[in-house]
């Protein structure tokens, strides 16, 4: 039935009709690979068999809403009755109108562009596109304009009729197929971003090993590091002294495409002047007073990997220029060279000054600053992430344990509270040097204990000689209604004034309070001093 009225449609077209008349007509169909090329194909089709001064066939879009245009920004509202196409998709009918009609009763915008140029006394036909099968979604809607005594005759067309049913068939085939191949594709871009999700989660897990800590601040870092290391972008770490910006420089090295190159660092703050360009770009012999040899620079010998350069804010301005140079071009000459080379190579630099005054006061250049930046990673301060004190402290005592060859100790709760409680201007360098310290002064076989912390307590250590003489060193509170209690409190007190002007020992305590040492110990135990 569909290939006999499809001839009857190509027998309009044609000078000698065939039963196979229609075949060319419907392969040009199928033929199409995607719903845009099925339209235009079919649109020239109806122009070229029918004589039709214009076709088109416009698409509903994914909501339903809107019916849209084939390479053309314009978009018309499905329940805006200011063109026809509202008309024919609200009632599933066609249209048939003339273009003067169309002009004079249809206001919209859009519409009127399209038939503008048309000539007022020809008719326009709008149908409705459905599927035949399946939910019988909407298509969209078949424009054609020609001539009134040949567009009348077109609704009891058997051949058009055949056409619009093939059309549509394969309109509704390539939509789903289409819709079946985005879905898929949607379906591979999330498990990608899934995997890659999952890859960067398992490298940030990993890095943990390296940057301590728990807190979400560091979780974010480690994060960032992951992300940072996916690129080759200049990376500037800002943050406080102490913060452990020399642990990421190598850590994003070692994360990058460029692990197997070298790692080369500097303090641009610990050479002097006169002497950091040639350690950074090196010299050829002769090049000063004293150069009897060549000498290859920091970025020569970081070529294929990462160099770090540490404290750039200390940089003079006149290397600054140099730098920003090697950064943009890859190209450097070494001092008193005549020939360029060239350098590929991956660069972090860090500070913990503010280079943003330092540009206002002209001490570091703009370009440079803007260029260091690409991806710039702030390092938070230990008072941001104070519940990874305890982590830091028991891997920094275990370092200490190691490196000093030293039985395994442990750290009281009361040396942790005393921990988290202080001051750490300088972040988790003045972490370390304190567990240092307190580790080299806990006696062998024991934990570190509150009293030999150094630091805040000194200055009540410093006190304690004068609350001996004091005549009233504990202020007693009148409201006391548990004797043995206060007496308790009193005997804390005392014992642990004693331990702190004392440093801690407890040899000395027990003898200026007139006690054996095992009984101190005794009473620190029953007293719960070393949990307080």
């Amino acid at each position: 039935m569909t290939l006999q009225a499809l001839d009857t449609f190509a027998a309009n077209t044609a000078c000698s009709p065939s039963p196979l008349a229609a075949m060319p007509i419907a392969l040009t169909l199928v033929e199409s690979e995607s719903t845009e090329a099925l339209r235009k194909r079919a649109a020239q089709v109806l122009c070229d068999g029918l004589g039709l001064d214009c076709s088109e066939c416009l698409y509903v879009e994914g909501s339903g809403r809107w019916l849209g245009r084939d390479g053309n920004a314009a978009q018309f509202d499905c329940s805006d009755f200011s063109h026809p196409y509202a008309h024919v998709i609200r009632s599933g009918k066609a249209l048939t109108l003339s273009v003067g009609d169309a002009r004079t009763r249809l206001d919209h915008a859009g519409f009127q562009d399209q038939v503008v140029h048309l000539a007022a006394k020809k008719r326009l036909q709008v149908r409705p596109l459905r599927a035949q099968d399946g939910e019988k979604e909407w298509l969209g809607v078949l424009l054609m304009v020609g001539e009134g005594s040949f567009m009348s005759t077109l609704d009891d067309d058997p051949g058009m009729a055949a056409f619009e049913a093939l059309l549509c068939r394969l309109w509704a085939r390539l939509s789903r197929e289409q819709g079946e191949r985005h879905r898929s594709r949607a379906l591979r871009d999330s498990l990608v971003k899934l995997n890659d999700g999952a890859r960067r989660q398992a490298l940030a897990d990993q890095l943990a090993q390296e940057l301590l800590g728990n807190s979400k601040a560091m979780q974010e870092l480690r994060r960032q590091v992951v992300r940072a290391a996916e690129t080759n972008l200049a990376v500037l770490l800002q943050g406080e002294t102490g913060t452990g910006k020399d642990r990421v420089a190598r850590a994003l090295h070692q994360l990058s495409g460029r692990a197997k190159g070298p790692f080369m660092a500097i303090n641009c703050a610990a050479i002097p002047e006169a002497l950091l360009e040639s350690e950074l770009f090196g010299h050829a012999k002769g090049a000063f007073s004293g150069a009897d040899q060549a000498q290859e620079g920091l970025i020569s010998q970081a070529d294929g990997g990462t160099l770090f350069l540490d404290e750039i804010g200390d940089m003079p301005l006149a290397l600054q220029a140099k730098l920003l140079r090697v950064l943009e071009s890859g190209r450097y000459r070494p001092l008193g060279a005549s020939e360029e080379r060239c350098a590929d190579l991956r660069l972090v630099a860090a500070t913990h000054q503010p280079l943003r005054e330092h540009i206002r006061a002209q001490h570091f250049r703009a370009d440079l600053y803007y260029r260091l930046g690409q991806f710039p990673l702030t390092l938070p301060p230990l008072a941001e992430r104070r519940d990874d004190i305890a982590q830091l402290a028991q891997s920094f005592i275990a370092d200490f344990c190691a490196r000093e060859e030293r039985d395994d100790m442990g750290i009281t709760p009361a040396a942790l509270r005393l921990l988290k409680q202080r001051d750490y201007p300088g972040n988790v360098r003045e972490l370390k040097n304190l567990i240092d310290y307190a580790c080299a002064m806990t006696p062998q076989g024991a934990d570190i204990d509150a009293y030999v912390i150094p630091g805040e307590q000194e200055s009540d250590a410093q006190t304690a000689p004068n609350a001996q003489v004091s005549s009233t060193p504990f202020p007693l509170p009148n409201d006391i209604d548990d004797l043995r209690q206060a007496l308790r409190d009193v005997e804390t007190a005392i014992i642990r004034q004693r331990l702190m002007h004392f440093g801690g020992n407890r040899a000395q305590a027990a003898a200026s309070l007139g006690l054996p040492k095992r009984t101190l110990a005794h009473k620190c135990q029953l007293l719960e001093l070393d949990t307080k």
